[in-house]
């Protein structure tokens, strides 16, 4: 079984990495035809180009021109503990043990838009560069043509490793449209996280995001490896509602009393 996430916006470079044990990302050389393209853009056309500020901007610019493999500890991050967003507030990968983070390299991987798909532990150096993005390159008007191609048959291989041909989408919608679920030879599972707010139960996103990094930690740390196991996920007042699930979305609910 394998689960798949989105990436941050928020990045933590001044923090050590907790672990030695890092690996390269695969496909450096794709990430390189990104960057080239990237550098012959001026801050003003990154403003434009991902709608964020002149400062946002002038970052990126210099993140992608000081942007150089080869990736070291004293240049890159492991990418579970570089990200920062809600999903990775749940996830804590800094506090997984050896073992966690063995598991988690051949069961656990992270889109990107710069990076395609990482393992755990692959190294990565700052940027921002979202799958959105619509940046033209050789493949097309896009980074969703950039990348189907490579993500699909690499999921394929991944999940074929994993042990079981299960995937749990635990990404947003805008990384997932970058796969081609058509090709992909598993069973999707999709879990969708509702909380309970004046009486209904509905998907408030920063309670979502940091639900789906808690499930790939538990995934992880209880080595989960059949589809009807993932029911039992009763995290931080989360449960499995049988009512509201439907075919391969399970869906879990948490009151407001558990929150």
């Amino acid at each position: 079984m394998l689960s798949v996430i989105s990436p941050a916006k928020t990045l933590d470079f001044e923090t050590p990495s907790t672990t030695k044990q890092v690996t390269q990302p695969a496909f450096l050389e794709q990430s390189q035809a990104l960057i080239d393209i990237l550098r012959d853009y001026s801050p003003q056309q990154i403003s434009e180009l991902m709608g964020i500020s002149d400062k946002l901007a002038g970052l990126n610019a210099a993140r992608f021109e000081e942007w150089q493999p080869p990736f070291t500890l004293s240049n890159a991050k492991p990418a579970a503990q570089a990200f920062q967003g809600d999903v990775y507030t749940g996830l804590q990968a800094e506090r997984f043990s050896a073992s966690e983070n063995r598991y988690a390299q051949s069961h656990l991987r992270i889109l990107s838009g710069l990076y395609g798909l990482l393992k755990p532990l692959d190294l990565i150096q700052a940027y921002r560069l979202e799958m959105g993005t619509k940046l033209a390159n050789q493949a097309g008007k896009d980074l969703y043509a950039y990348w189907k191609p490579v993500l699909t048959p690499a999921l394929n291989e991944a999940i074929a490793d994993s042990g079981s041909k299960v995937l749990v989408n635990l990404a947003s919608n805008e990384y997932f449209k970058a796969v081609d679920v058509k090709q992909l030879d598993a069973r999707v599972i999709t879990p969708v996280f509702k909380d309970e707010k004046n009486g209904t139960f509905k998907i408030i996103s920063f309670y979502a995001k940091k639900a789906r990094g808690l499930m790939s930690a538990w995934l992880i740390q209880h080595q989960i490896s059949k589809p009807e196991q993932l029911k039992n996920f009763d995290v931080a007042g989360y449960r499995f509602d049988a009512s509201s699930s439907q075919g391969d979305t399970f869906v879990f609910t948490r009151k407001e009393a558990d929150r």
